[in-house]
């Protein structure tokens, strides 16, 4: 059986409108320095009023950050969605979207860590690709070195078409966990997020996807806990191959064992080392698009576009 790809959004065009949402945590952000950034890269910042909010550890209330995210949405000026940081909260919002808005306006929507849980939802319930990917406030204003922008701005724009190989920089280098080929709907993000939403409408549809994982600040006993709750779900034995990202602060050889360990039982291709997530660089991936996962050699190939140009 052939994975069903995701929808295409709108390119990036030039000169266009980027917006701003905060669906998860608070940070205090350099407004002059985040709309020159913008702007010397020929787009305009629309900032989303909940940037401005704190709630606790959140970013505004749930009903000001679903504010902003169907706003953002909704309006027809904005070209691309980004997310100012990931934290906390983003999956209190998931029971309150309006899918059908989403799905009737798609666009690029770019964020990770706890967005996670939004790309699971927009993948399951609005169907259009979307992007893991860099930050405002942590990532793109932080002077994460290249090709953390680079790799975003060619996925958006539409630089990157079918048949594309998604490149890796050659000083971080792979490791292949288990050779083999396969595709599949790429699909994931941060172990923790995809666990966290387990059991509920908006858990992942590991169904026939290379699953995408990454994750910070959990102890190597964590990971091996957040896999063993996918493979007891039932969720690793449907999955065609796993490219594995950042796991920062975990040690490489215990994290290969733990890999080796889980998957491959499984028998399906395991690439490891990618450098997205919570690193730098870090690379933006478009989640929910059809892919093909080569581990032996190294490679990730776009098998559909991801964008729609004009």
């Amino acid at each position: 059986m052939t994975a069903q790809a995701s929808a295409v959004v709108p390119a990036l065009r030039a000169e266009g409108t980027i917006g701003l949402i905060a669906p998860a945590g608070p940070a205090a952000l350099d407004v002059e320095k985040a709309g020159q950034w913008m702007r010397t890269r020929g787009y305009e910042l629309r900032i989303f009023s909940g940037v401005y909010e704190r709630d606790g550890y959140l970013a505004g209330s749930d009903k000001v950050r679903l504010r902003d995210l169907h706003a953002a949405f909704a309006d027809p000026d904005i070209d691309a969605i980004f997310c100012l940081r990931g934290g906390y909260g983003t999956p209190r919002l998931l029971d309150g979207v309006d899918f059908a808005l989403l799905a009737a306006n798609p666009k690029p929507f770019v964020g990770y860590s706890d967005i996670t849980a939004l790309h699971l939802a927009i993948s399951r319930y609005a169907g259009f690709v979307t992007f893991h990917g860099p930050m405002l406030n942590a990532d793109l204003l932080g002077d994460k070195q290249q090709p953390t922008e680079s790799s975003l701005f060619s996925l958006l724009r539409g630089q990157l078409g079918a048949g594309s190989v998604l490149a890796h920089p050659v000083a971080y280098p792979l490791t292949t966990v288990e050779p083999g080929i396969a595709s599949g709907r790429l699909l994931g993000g941060n172990l923790s997020m995809i666990a966290a939403v387990m059991g509920t409408p908006f858990e992942i549809d590991a169904e026939g996807i290379i699953l995408f994982i990454e994750d910070v600040n959990e102890p190597i006993y964590r990971i091996d806990r957040l896999l063993t709750h996918l493979r007891l779900a039932g969720k690793l034995a449907q999955v065609r191959g796993v490219l594995v990202g950042d796991v920062a602060g975990v040690d490489g050889v215990a994290l290969e064992r733990l890999l080796k360990q889980t998957f491959e039982p499984l028998c399906i291709p395991v690439l490891a080392g990618w450098r997205s997530g919570h690193c730098d660089p870090n690379l933006t991936l478009p989640m929910g698009a059809l892919v093909r996962l080569d581990a032996g050699e190294q490679r990730l190939v776009l098998e559909q576009e991801v964008v729609l140009k004009a």
